[in-house]
């Protein structure tokens, strides 16, 4: 049957598999009483060696039902100018030696361009890194609006079984917001070590040298606390808690998330999703929280959350050492101001951010999304190449 497919259809193969087991030896009616070993067939089919290998021989593109019916829409008409740029870019990308898995531009809210490179696929969920932070502020975003949260809550008022014997005035005025902007009043990241159960423990005995919300500090921990409170006031896992109200929606299924210890998800990283995935939510920042009519998230959040919040420092950098590595806000998209676990950008953009170039750049003024995973140790130059070769086109 494959052997007679012709290139450039669609088709569909509609069948069931299952296994040979009890349950569906049950199963059957007159006429039709060995369903169970019919069945289990069909499931020697699809895992058959031999059929998995013509897939790949003859290129065969396989989607699922959600990719079918929640796709982002493609773009019926190429853009010559956009697809020039983009070939540039790639180009670039190669002569860089820049490693990059995956690119998907959108304009208009139609993907204009995209592809994926080396061994990486459209079907592939990948690690998101510092990305997995916006998935987390959205998730707090909905319990605002649910009214199970505020950002003005004390942190230190949802776990009084976890508090250090002293509480100081720092501590005590720690709020949910300050863990969204980073701002907690950290001198230091608190980094608990493999052996430390309890990682909400240990950030509240952490000390918080500085009143919270004038001392920005790139604190991963922050959004695992936010990850943490999410759990405690739902009862849900942070991963499930989204399903419902944002996953289920915008069509993202296989989406995994690495837990703590204490069985929370990691918050500030450990996400899995697709490429597609990830722009999907930058088009929903970019539609003000609107999604085919239905406002998932208030617009009034994601106008707060990509807005300039407090003022921003590269990770691991001090201010008193910007002029001794020459970086100024013209060239650097590390120093534009953070939001609720957003970035802003030059050219007046914002962007969901992970290490070795993880990206969800989202340009208002040119109604775009530009979604990267990739392997790349100099962000900033992975960046700039988008600056040059892209956004000049859209």
């Amino acid at each position: 049957m494959l052997d007679t497919l012709e290139p450039g259809r669609n088709y569909m193969f509609l069948d069931h598999p299952a296994l040979d087991n009890e349950e569906m030896q049950t199963v059957g009616h007159v006429g039709y009483e060995d369903v169970a070993t019919d069945r289990q067939g069909v499931t020697d089919l699809f895992t058959s060696p031999r059929v998995k290998a013509a897939i790949r021989e003859k290129g065969i593109h396989l989607i699922s039902y959600n990719d079918l019916t929640k796709p982002l829409p493609r773009v019926s008409q190429t853009n010559r100018k956009i697809t020039r740029a983009f070939d540039n870019y790639l180009k670039a990308v190669e002569a860089a030696g820049q490693d990059l898995h995956s690119i998907m531009v959108l304009q208009h809210g139609e993907v204009v361009a995209e592809t994926w490179l080396g061994e990486h696929t459209p079907d592939q969920p990948h690690i998101l890194n510092s990305v997995s932070k916006s998935f987390t502020a959205t998730a707090i975003g909905l319990a605002v609006a649910e009214g199970r949260l505020n950002v003005t809550d004390k942190v230190m008022s949802f776990f009084p079984d976890k508090l250090p014997a002293e509480v100081n005035d720092n501590l005590a005025a720690m709020e949910i917001k300050d863990l969204l902007t980073m701002s907690t009043g950290h001198a230091t990241e608190p980094r608990p070590g493999n052996e430390v159960n309890s990682w909400v423990e240990y950030f509240l005995s952490c000390p918080v040298e500085y009143t919270p919300g004038t001392h920005f500090l790139y604190n991963s921990q922050a959004t695992y606390m936010l990850s943490a409170i999410l759990q405690q006031v739902t009862g849900e896992r942070l991963i499930d808690y989204l399903y419902l109200r944002l996953f289920r929606p915008l069509g993202i299924v296989g989406a995994d998330w690495q837990q703590s210890p204490e069985g929370i998800d990691l918050g500030g990283w450990g996400l899995y999703v697709k490429t597609e995935d990830m722009a999907k939510l930058g088009q929903l920042f970019l539609q003000k929280g609107e999604w085919k009519g239905k406002q998932i998230i208030p617009r009034e959040w994601i106008e707060a959350a990509s807005s300039y919040q407090v003022a921003s420092l590269p990770a691991g950098v001090k201010k008193e050492e910007l002029a001794e590595k020459g970086l100024n806000n013209k060239n650097s998209d590390w120093l534009q101001g953070y939001g609720y676990q957003l970035w802003r950008c030059r050219h007046n953009a914002y962007r969901a951010d992970g290490a070795a170039g993880q990206y969800i750049i989202v340009i208002p003024e040119k109604d775009a999304v530009i979604v990267t995973t990739a392997n790349i140790n100099d962000m900033q130059a992975g960046i700039n190449l988008i600056w040059k070769y892209l956004l000049p086109a859209l």
